[in-house]
């Protein structure tokens, strides 16, 4: 789904899913991008106090580059 920028006040909220840190990993060369999702899963598992409740994948391109980026949303079970 694309959104424009006028379409920015309908984008979903994310209210049903409570989050307090938000970690944004993101690459355009391909060897990175092709372990995108082993650094992600890497990090998960390293911080296990961090309870994920959504992950969002974003992909851009130009004519030069291709990029990919892994949004995690996460509740921090430490958080006040």
């Amino acid at each position: 789904m694309q959104y424009g920028s006028q379409d920015l006040d309908q984008l979903p909220a994310r209210r049903h899913r409570a989050f307090d840190g938000v970690k944004v990993f993101s690459a355009t060369m391909f060897q990175q991008r092709d372990q995108l999702g082993e650094v992600v899963t890497a990090w998960i598992a390293a911080n296990p106090s961090k309870k994920v409740t959504e992950i969002v994948v974003t992909q851009s391109s130009d004519a030069s580059f291709h990029c990919i980026a892994i949004t995690v949303f996460y509740a921090s079970s430490n958080a006040a």
